[in-house]
């Protein structure tokens, strides 16, 4: 079966048909993948049956990939794939078996709290609850291009530290003290505004709104830009949603795009695993 794209009905993502992914793919479908993904910025593949071994090749047809960021417990959840990591509210024998949990996620993008994010997210779907648990995803090229030419200016050249203590579901990861004063945020300090090194193509570089500082600004005059920022990027006008089904593979562009998941009945189960692209470049 030939690869076959179908966009949504959305500012961005589209949904690929034609594509085993647990069987090696032929080149030219590897470079047409590659093409569509950078061009929808988020991947649709659905009705896949991967093992984790299958999940990593697949996921290595984009680059190197990363191992996941600190949980909150300290350790890999597979500690035979440690470059896999389980999203989940599951809990078996006292121990989450995943993390995240069943609340809501809020908009993030992945592990741009180091100076290298990773350029891509893959996340595959085991088990879903019938309800809930859906993922948004945000076009921040769309949004950058929409703002206002008075807040282009305001942000140019400004930074923005992103915090490296609690992930998007606001645990604080292990080893880490709760914030009082965004100024001492860990994590790295990223340009508000990123340039695709490979289109010249500008996006917004946000991160994740809790304990985020513009370095340089009182925090009230910081507060003021990000809540604008923030409110500005999660416009309809910019999002698409994705109902998730079992053996979903979804792969989108974690410098360009942020994501959010709804929360769901904790009584049910959701059960992902997800591996993430080393990025190549520092944000500029």
């Amino acid at each position: 079966m030939a690869l076959r794209v179908r966009p949504l009905e959305a500012p961005l993502g589209a949904i690929v048909e034609g594509v085993d992914a647990s069987r090696p793919l032929d080149p030219a479908v590897c470079k047409r993948l590659l093409s569509c993904w950078r061009e929808h910025l988020v991947l649709v593949l659905r009705g896949q049956a991967l093992s984790d071994p299958q999940l990593l090749a697949f996921s290595r047809l984009f680059g190197e990939l990363d191992p996941p960021g600190p949980n909150p417990y300290g350790e890999p959840f597979l500690k035979q794939f440690p470059e896999i990591n389980v999203i989940s509210n599951v809990v078996e024998n006292g121990r989450p078996i995943g993390n995240l949990g069943a609340g809501e996620a809020v908009w993030h993008a992945d592990m741009t709290y180091v100076d290298i994010p990773p350029k891509a997210g893959i996340l595959y779907s085991l088990e879903i609850p019938r309800e809930g648990g859906d993922t948004w995803f945000a076009d921040m090229y769309a949004a950058y291009e929409a703002l206002p030419a008075d807040m282009k200016a305001a942000i140019e050249g400004k930074r923005c530290v992103h915090d490296a203590s609690h992930n998007s579901a606001g645990m604080l990861r292990k080893g880490y003290k709760p914030i009082t004063d965004v100024r001492e945020t860990p994590g790295a300090r990223h340009p508000l505004v990123r340039t695709n090194p490979r289109t010249g193509r500008k996006c917004l570089f946000l991160g994740r709104r809790p304990n985020a500082w513009i370095v340089g600004l009182d925090v009230s005059e910081s507060d003021k830009i990000l809540d604008a920022l923030w409110a500005h990027a999660a416009q309809p006008a910019f999002t698409m949603i994705h109902k998730w089904q079992p053996g979903d593979l979804l792969i989108w562009d974690n410098l360009s795009v942020l994501h959010r998941r709804d929360e769901f009945d904790p009584g049910s189960r959701r059960i992902m695993h997800r591996t993430q692209v080393k990025g190549t470049e520092t944000v500029a």
